[in-house]
């Protein structure tokens, strides 16, 4: 369960990527919308950091990495980075789950990294407050 799309000869479409998703295919695309819609992101499908992560679609404001958001069987998993300061001001605001990947992060600078797996809403609803507050909307 949760393979992400691994073949790098095949570049897969948005579409295709949703459909991967599952019963989190709606969740996929109301995130890419909402990250687009709301914070002005470009989109673009990637596949970066080597063969284990895969196919995914990766979020840019002015050519700076938003998110990647990988596509999975029937999840997702959101990778970003956030200062410790920017996950301080959510952590008490979102469930125990997203707290342990908070408490989890592998660490970079005054921050750190998450691969944050969306499996249901209320995953999905922090998910959009770590990536609001990453595009300043907590600023």
């Amino acid at each position: 369960m949760y393979e992400r799309m691994l073949n790098k000869q095949k570049m897969p479409n948005i579409e295709e990527m949703t459909t991967f998703c599952g019963n989190n295919a709606e969740r996929f695309s109301l995130l890419n919308e909402w990250l687009v819609s709301t914070f002005h992101t470009e989109k673009k499908v990637v596949f970066p950091y080597g063969n284990k992560y895969g196919w995914g679609i990766g979020h840019y404001i002015r050519k700076k990495l938003v998110c990647n958001i990988f596509a999975e069987n029937g999840a997702f998993t959101v990778m970003t980075r956030l200062t410790n300061m920017q996950y301080e001001t959510i952590y008490h605001e979102v469930q125990k789950y997203t707290q342990e990947y908070i408490d989890k992060k592998y660490p970079c600078g005054n921050g750190g990294w998450i691969q944050y797996r969306v499996i249901c809403q209320e995953h999905y609803e922090d998910i959009k407050k770590i990536l609001g507050v990453k595009c300043g909307k907590y600023d």
